[in-house]
């Protein structure tokens, strides 16, 4: 009995789950101030998260993308599962990147200069995708 990752799946997991370990292992010691900022923006997609409290925001936002982060690079958390977090985690970003004023042209979609650095996101929409359509291709076989 083999782990549930395939060979396959390591360079996108590590690029993805080393990314995103990075960041939310960055944001533990978040004043109020950069929390307010963060949460500001994650509001924009998902507005009940303007009724947190700011440091609330920061530790869950932190506490996410370590989990996340830890739950891609390791091995032993089958690709679907894993594929799942991400594309859901991910799908939130592009959707606040969406949200966000001045960072998509007037078509909504393509970045501004300002929006380049959100709409890379996307990137790991990709890579989520790709874990769970594998995982459930191969279960078919």
């Amino acid at each position: 009995m083999g782990l549930p990752m395939k060979l396959r799946h390591m360079p996108p997991r590590l690029a993805a789950g080393a990314f995103i370990l990075s960041s939310g292992l960055d944001k533990r010691g978040l004043d109020e101030e950069q929390a307010a900022g963060l949460q500001e923006m994650g509001a924009r997609a998902f507005p009940l998260l303007k009724d947190m409290s700011a440091k609330d925001f920061g530790k869950l936002l932190s506490t996410a993308e370590i989990s996340l982060g830890v739950a891609l690079l390791s091995p032993f958390v089958p690709s679907l599962a894993a594929g799942l977090g991400l594309t859901a985690f991910s799908s939130g970003l592009v959707r606040m990147y969406l949200r966000t004023p001045g960072a998509t042209r007037e078509d909504g979609i393509r970045p501004t200069p300002d929006g380049i650095a959100m709409s890379k996101d996307i990137w790991l929409v990709g890579i989520g995708l790709g874990l769970v359509l594998d995982s459930l291709g191969r279960r078919k076989r």
